[in-house]
């Protein structure tokens, strides 16, 4: 029972890590162009040799 007392601290900072992750990746633009990759993948820009 014991083990209880290390193991939610620990969970409890790695989830507030993760959420702080999200917000950095919300705030830094990583979700702006989610269309774009899949879009530039089906262009055929094959050039010949």
């Amino acid at each position: 029972m014991n083990i209880l007392w290390y193991l939610i601290p620990i969970s409890l900072g790695l989830g507030g890590l993760g959420l702080a992750l999200f917000f950095w990746a919300l705030r830094s633009g990583q979700y702006e162009d989610v269309a774009g990759a899949a879009e530039r993948i089906l262009d055929d820009e094959d050039r010949p040799l």
